[in-house]
């Protein structure tokens, strides 16, 4: 993709369902990694990881494409995709959380423990020679098409 980001499709989806695309609601399960910092995962699917309650179910995160509440990879990696396909993104640091929103209010997805939010900020804060490209596997759950939300 020119925009830098890579992708796989681990698992295509249901064919039979709506793609998702600009302006549509989805809603998804994720799970992110920080390549330069050993692989350590930072948010986890189905289950919270590293907390006081690991194993606790989480929920599912919703956004609507290209609202710009997500980081640009995310926004453009879920595009074409069918519910219950997975994805996996290799993200470039310029397609990544932004360093002007630097506590994740703004921008999603927001690691939803203080040890993934920990395991991310010290890779996206870092300032030597660390390798800044995140992993995040998508699951897209459901797709809400726009003029369905609007009857």
């Amino acid at each position: 993709i020119p925009s830098g980001l890579q992708y796989k499709d681990a698992r295509p989806g249901d064919s039979n369902g709506e793609k998702a695309r600009e302006g549509d609601r989805v809603v998804i399960d994720w799970e992110g990694y920080t390549i330069g910092y050993r692989g350590r995962i930072f948010e986890g699917r189905n289950k919270t990881r590293g907390g006081a309650f690991t194993g606790d179910d989480k929920d599912f995160f919703r956004f609507t494409v290209g609202d710009g509440s997500v980081i640009p990879a995310l926004d453009e990696g879920i595009r074409g995709m069918y519910p219950g396909g997975i994805r996996q993104l290799v993200i470039p640091p310029e397609l990544g959380y932004p360093a002007s929103d630097p506590d994740h209010v703004r921008v999603g997805p927001k690691p939803l423990t203080f040890s993934g939010q920990r395991h991310l900020d010290f890779v996206l804060r870092n300032t030597g020679m660390m390798d800044k490209t995140l992993l995040i596997n998508v699951e897209l759950i459901r797709v809400d098409k726009r003029w369905q939300r609007e009857r």
